[in-house]
């Protein structure tokens, strides 16, 4: 798999397996946690999550110009790994909440949310930029052999972004299954079961008591008699009691984040010697520079940054789609599809599992002679149109199975709820294609801004690709908004129609794309 790829391309993939392990524990409950912890709504929880997902790629600029400033890219990450730790560790604190406390322990919170983000911001972006300085030296190297030598190096940025994406995968892939299991675990031993739609009735019951509406405390006392042995008899003591049950055991798998940043940290100070420090080589030819050559490096230079500007306006739309994976496709797989023996959260695992399946088939796909002939910038665009075909996917069957908006559904009886719910496949054909355009998009942007970016500002220039992320996790909310307020079929319209007009613009621009990174 490494073979003919620079060394310590391993040591990088395996130190932000360990991390993306961790972030992947909280991300795929994040938002159900929040629900279930201080009974926000949806609208709420998804506005904190968005703005969370924002922050961790806005501040990916700020640990990208830290790194690009002080030229100590290894002690930036470093630093990121120990943040993201403490801040996973206050979140591993099981607190219950109550109306004396909630004032308090909800900007606890947000505070180890934002230390988790700026951690990510120090170190994500910056092993990024390390990568790409792997590639700048495997070709330099490369260069020193022969034209043909640098034309076979230069084809192997792009694979090797793709096994660095697809080790961030591996982790991803058994996170969604720690907190459900901790959670299932935790209910047992105190007598109880695991069911989806429970928290958010309890919530319901301690806020209003015998002024409920009927059809809610009905569909409460339903519920109740699956996931308890004897019927409790004091229904307030029951909801606290499951809430603090249910939620305990989110919180113990917090623990296994903070272990999985240890062991990324462990792996990252043991081979960051062989890791090259990006950008340090350029300030020892600029005084040699004509006037003539440095107008020419200055038009060039700004080519790219504009090319990359636009490649990063068409990322805002894809990752808007696609991070909808954690607001509003969590909350169709817990509405609209049975849960009884697949809790919610383990339906992010599909994606990761993808990736990790079809990595190599993309890349052989990408190495022969037809793949040759699609340029990154073309890939890009393509990755835009599966994305969309995803949600058309969505919008149809949504359409035929006549689902209204989620709050509709929701105000169903149990037994006619569950009636209607659909099986897994839908969830998996989704991120069948979502994973398809991600491997078409995510690593290949990554590889694009390594080629652009201006050798002394590697860090910013892959902060930037992670603010375009984030300029799209700032509009995550829209997606909840839509699936509660309007039919579902109409809501995966929308997330189709931006895709496809994104891949539109994109296949514009092609042409211009292709001669700047020549």
């Amino acid at each position: 798999m490494f073979k003919n790829h620079p060394k310590g391309l391993l040591a990088a993939a395996l130190s932000n397996m360990g991390e993306r392990f961790g972030y992947y524990i909280m991300n795929a409950v994040l938002v159900l946690f929040l629900c279930s912890k201080f009974g926000l709504s949806e609208e709420k929880a998804t506005a904190i999550y968005s703005v969370f997902y924002m922050g961790i790629y806005i501040l990916s600029l700020v640990g990208g110009i830290i790194a690009d400033r002080t030229q100590n890219y290894k002690a930036t990450i470093q630093s990121g790994l120990i943040v993201m730790a403490s801040g996973y560790a206050i979140l591993s604190i099981p607190i219950m909440t109550t109306s004396g406390n909630i004032g308090w322990l909800l900007p606890l919170t947000c505070v180890a949310l934002f230390m988790i983000a700026f951690g990510n911001g120090l170190f994500k972006g910056n092993l990024q930029a390390i990568v790409g300085q792997m590639y700048d030296n495997f070709e330099a190297e490369a260069a020193k052999q022969g034209e043909e030598a640098l034309a076979v190096a230069k084809t192997k940025r792009d694979p090797g972004f793709q096994i660095f994406y697809m080790f961030i995968n591996v982790g991803g892939l058994i996170a969604p299954f720690v907190a459900p299991i901790l959670r299932s675990w935790w209910l047992n031993h105190n007598g109880l079961s695991y069911n989806a739609d429970l928290p958010a009735l309890c919530h319901q019951y301690i806020a209003a008591g015998a002024a409920m509406a009927p059809e809610a405390l009905a569909k409460m006392n339903e519920l109740i008699a699956q996931v308890t042995i004897s019927v409790p008899t004091d229904l307030s003591t029951f909801c606290q009691q499951y809430l603090a049950a249910f939620n305990t055991g989110v919180h113990y798998s917090f623990i296994a984040s903070v272990a999985a940043m240890l062991i990324s940290l462990t792996i990252f100070v043991c081979t960051k010697r062989s890791l090259p420090t990006p950008a340090k080589k350029e300030a020892q030819v600029v005084s040699d520079y004509t006037d003539e050559e440095r107008s020419a490096m200055a038009t060039e230079i700004r080519q790219r940054i504009y090319a990359l500007f636009a490649v990063l306006v068409i990322a805002v739309f894809f990752w808007w789609s696609f991070h909808q994976n954690g607001t509003s496709m969590s909350l169709f797989a817990r509405d609209f599809v049975i849960t009884s023996s697949i809790a919610p959260e383990i339906w992010q695992s599909i994606n990761p599992f993808f990736v990790i399946v079809l990595t190599f088939p993309m890349m052989w796909l990408f190495g022969t002679q037809w793949g040759r002939r699609f340029s990154t910038p073309k890939k890009i665009a393509i990755g835009m149109g599966i994305a969309g075909i995803a949600y058309l996917f969505m919008s149809i069957f949504c359409f035929q199975h006549g689902y209204p908006s989620a709050t509709d559904f929701r105000a169903l009886d149990a037994s006619t709820a569950a009636s209607l719910k659909s099986g897994p496949m839908v969830l998996i054909i989704y991120y069948f294609f979502m994973t398809v355009a991600e491997l078409f998009i995510s690593p290949l942007g990554l590889s694009f801004v390594s080629k652009v970016a201006p050798k002394n500002l590697l860090g910013l220039c892959q902060g930037l690709w992670l603010g375009a992320t984030a300029v799209g996790n700032g509009f995550l909310w829209i997606g909840p908004l839509m699936y509660n307020k309007i039919a579902i079929w109409q809501c995966w319209a929308v997330f189709f129609a931006v895709c496809f007009i994104s891949m539109a613009v994109m296949l514009a621009m092609v042409k211009w794309l292709e001669r700047v990174t020549k």
